[in-house]
Parts: structure tokens; C-alpha cells; sequence
């Protein structure tokens, strides 16, 4: 696996501690209304709270797997199993919620992706 591709890839591994904190830990702070495009209202509210909450953890134990997949198993074909499932979760958000979000959550995956087949 090349440097760039580990590089990469570590960015999106902490992109998404990044978001972990922002939905585990941050749940109603200004940032996170602004991430999500949601006002402090919605963030107050108790089911919200506990949907950001798991949410979360999900995304804190895929930044997990891709840090074990580039440092634990240096293994390029868990790293590209990873960015494609980013990518395609990435794409499901960008027609269901924003089409913005193809580039920000799934950019860095997709350069990460393209990395690999060099």
C-alpha cells in the first residue's frame, strides 16, 4: 500500500472520529447544528439525542476498522472494502438528504480509493 493511501486513509479515520464527536459527545452544540443543518431545537430533542448517540459509535468503530485495516493488517483490500462502503453510504446520503454530502463524507474516500489503484 502506497504512503499516500495510508496518509489518506488516516484522514478519513479521523474524519470520522470527527463525526463521532460531533454526534456522541457534542449532540447540541452550535457546531454540530451547523454540520448537520439542524437548529437547537432538533438537537434538544430526546429521540434525536439518542439517534446522533448511535450514530455516533457507528461512525467511531468505522474510523476503528480503518486505522486496524492500515496499521493493524496493512491490508489495501480492507482499506478499499472501507472507502467503497464510505463512498456508497456517502452516495445514499447525497440523494436522500443533501447532494453535498458525496463530497463531504465521501471525498477523502473517494481520493483514497483512487490512491489504491496506483
Amino acid at each position: 500500500m502506497l504512503l499516500v493511501t495510508k496518509i489518506i486513509a488516516t484522514l478519513v479515520g479521523i474524519e470520522f472520529l470527527y463525526i463521532m464527536y460531533l454526534e456522541t459527545f457534542a449532540t447540541t452544540s452550535a457546531k454540530t447544528g451547523r454540520v448537520f443543518n439542524m437548529d437547537k431545537e432538533q438537537l434538544q430533542q430526546p429521540a434525536v439525542k439518542t439517534l446522533f448517540k448511535n450514530q455516533g459509535v457507528y461512525n467511531g468503530l468505522l474510523a476503528v476498522l480503518i486505522f486496524v485495516a492500515v496499521f493493524a493488517f496493512a491490508s489495501k483490500a480492507a482499506v478499499i472494502a472501507l472507502m467503497l462502503y464510505i463512498v456508497g453510504v456517502a452516495l445514499y446520503g447525497s440523494f436522500t438528504s443533501d447532494a453535498t454530502i458525496i463530497l463531504k463524507q465521501g471525498g477523502l474516500a473517494i481520493i483514497t480509493l483512487i490512491t489504491c489503484f496506483f
